[in-house]
């Protein structure tokens, strides 16, 4: 068996493992985040579930770190309020990104993870099957029950050689988007193997899984091996460690081999983390902003890098320089070992181990202005400024453009590249993060601030669907493009009011036009044309649109995590039989048919008002899927 065989297979709970089959397996630990875990936690209530039964569930605050308002601060005390009541371990804010404190932390070679943030994946750097989902489903998993997903594909990404000075973990994972882009890859898990992974440290595998996301894998995993053990040990948690390793003779679908002594520092251009070309021929182009960190580059390794880089320079007067790594470890050992300073010295803004600059929640551009970021999106507007240029790279290149005031090739510059090594031992502090006290477990109250609200609940699916299509959008659409992050992201467990930005960016219009069918008995339908829902796990991407009378969404393909996630609130998701049916439709058309009734048949047929033609959609769903979505979603169907 290949390693991906061997973790689902040992936590397969439900059905058979036959590829593209739904299989239901244990998840054995569970991460969520502020911006999405307040929603998971209501969930987990309004599904009557009184105990944790994951081996670990971890609460992170990590996203809406900068308090502006009372919502942001009555949330984490809800957030950390539920995790007394319920024996969950909460992290608190200032105490590091989800991602990179999971993986100092907690992860576990050979556990399964499911988190509510689309960068869960990067688990599979330490040898974890790390799966990004939405706060329903991770809710559902912590009470005990089942997570399901498809019995994937596996490809095998075979790593040869070593990387050159200059060249980085980054540098692999934008090959690999160069190679697989962003859509098209639903379905299929990345494992890396090879002799080139022994080259590689646990951070630098760390990269290189979260950024799988970004190709829409279901996740990558890396194997745990000598590496693994040492990483481990220097976290104190050796005996966390398990070898695994694939069998010689194991079977993949696809294998893709990559030279690591090949590879050059990449970049990913606006507005999408596959749209990929070389530094060199980026070079020369002025830069007005760098941002440093997120849970995707913001190691120890990272920032020492980037440390000795800028020592005894200062920043180009063109540039604002802002670096978040990605732990309190992290800042406390680069404070000791002198980058810190070094950063401080150089005209660096320091900023908090969070998500900020990632989200737009602050640090944005300047109009129009081109950004240089470590982190995994680029989204037009994800950085808080809508016109703002966003390129994505490495850490060394990042740090190069700081100093010189532009993309700069590492030969044309005096600076020899720091080589770095892992530490032999990590400085441990685990103060900030709250242990579950069996005093308080079932006994705390919990706080509830006026912004909390209730989940909404769904009305089962209709037996006729009396559509309109309300809103057409085009290839691509991201979560941030459905519901926008930044300084909305506040209102997060207040569903009616964030419902008011659904589409913000693409049509205001859209949420009072929604609201108005809905509450004139009239159905609306989204129409999408390819990848419809790449990006984070955000639930409220469905979640608001369900709340605004949506019940259909027709694409020509979706995402992983979107789609589920639609299904778990009750919308069909539909795939056109003929693409070409996707130009026909106009926005405003009236769509009609029989609709609860024909989603067993695999195959739904609706009526163009307009044009009285047929459209023929596909509905391909798992017979557990079916009765969620005609229940009207996964609160309706557990709780029935």
């Amino acid at each position: 068996m290949n390693i991906v065989e061997k973790v689902l297979k040992n936590h397969l709970k439900k059905g058979e493992y036959v590829k593209g089959k739904e299989i239901g397996i244990r998840i054995d630990q569970t991460l969520t985040q502020d911006a999405t875990g307040t929603m998971a936690y209501l969930q987990f209530e309004a599904l009557g579930l009184k105990e944790i039964k994951t081996d670990l569930s971890v609460s992170y605050v990590d996203h809406n770190t900068v308090q502006v308002g009372f919502e942001n601060n009555d949330d984490h005390l809800y957030l950390k309020t539920i995790a007394e009541r319920y024996g969950i371990f909460y992290s608190r804010a200032g105490n590091g990104i989800c991602h990179q404190v999971h993986l100092e932390r907690f992860g576990k070679p050979g556990a399964t993870l499911l988190g509510s943030d689309s960068h869960t994946p990067t688990g599979g750097g330490i040898g974890q099957i790390a799966i990004g989902a939405g706060g329903l489903d991770v809710a559902v998993s912590m009470g005990g029950g089942n997570f399901y997903l498809t019995a994937p594909k596996v490809y095998k990404i075979n790593l040869t050689g070593a990387l050159k000075p200059w060249s980085s973990a980054k540098d692999v994972v934008l090959e690999m988007l160069k190679l697989l882009g962003t859509k098209g890859n639903v379905g299929v898990i990345l494992e890396y193997g090879g002799e080139g992974v022994k080259s590689l440290s646990v951070p630098q595998r760390a990269v290189i899984a979260n950024m799988g996301a970004e190709m829409g894998v279901t996740t990558s995993i890396f194997p745990s091996d000598e590496i693994t053990k040492q990483f481990l040990t220097a976290q104190k948690r050796a005996r966390d460690w398990t070898e695994l390793t694939a069998d010689k003779d194991a079977h993949y679908d696809r294998i893709i081999d990559i030279d690591l002594s090949k590879i050059e520092p990449l970049a990913a251009t606006p507005h999408s983390p596959g749209n990929i070309k070389t530094v060199k021929e980026l070079e020369g182009m002025a830069v007005d902003q760098v941002c440093i960190g997120s849970c995707t580059n913001s190691s120890y390794r990272d920032m020492m890098i980037v440390g000795n880089i800028l020592k005894g320079k200062t920043i180009a007067e063109n540039v604002s320089l802002g670096i978040a790594p990605g732990s309190r470890q992290v800042i406390e050992m680069i404070d000791r070992d002198g980058a810190l300073g070094s950063m401080i010295a150089a005209g660096a803004r320091f900023m908090e181990s969070a998500c900020g600059f990632c989200i737009g929640n602050h640090f944005s551009p300047k109009s129009g202005g081109v950004s240089l970021r470590t982190s995994n999106r680029n989204f037009e507007g994800r950085s808080g400024t809508k016109d703002a240029q966003v390129y994505l790279v490495s850490p060394e290149i990042a740090a190069l453009a700081a100093v010189y005031g532009k993309i700069t090739l590492p030969e044309k510059t005096n600076i020899s590249y720091p080589h770095i090594s892992e530490p032999e031992e990590f400085l441990i502090d685990d103060n900030m993060i709250i242990k579950p006290d069996v005093k308080k477990i079932g006994n705390t109250e919990i706080s509830r601030g006026p912004n909390i609200g209730k989940p909404p609940v769904n009305e089962a699916m209709p037996a006729r669907l009396n559509g309109e299509l309300t809103i057409k959008v085009g290839d691509k659409i991201t979560t941030d493009h459905i519901m926008p992050a930044g300084s909305r992201l506040k209102y997060r467990s207040n569903v009616p009011k964030y419902a008011e930005f659904v589409f913000e960016n693409l049509d205001n219009t859209f949420p009072a036009r929604a609201l108005k069918n809905k509450n004139d008995g009239v159905h609306n339908i989204i129409v999408a044309g390819e990848s419809y829902g790449q990006g984070s796990s955000r639930e409220h991407a469905a979640m608001c649109p369900m709340y605004l009378g949506v019940k259909a969404v027709i694409a020509k393909s979706f995402e992983r995590i979107h789609a589920a996630n639609l299904i778990n609130f009750g919308i069909l998701p539909l795939v056109f039989e003929n693409a070409a049916d996707c130009d026909a439709l106009e926005q405003g058309d009236k769509i009609t048919g029989d609709f609860a009734s024909q989603v067993p048949l695999g195959k739904i047929v609706l009526t163009n008002e307009r044009t009285d033609k047929k459209i023929s959609l596909l509905c391909e769903l798992s017979k557990r899927q079916q009765e969620i979505v005609v229940a009207g979603g996964l609160l309706n169907y557990t709780v029935k």
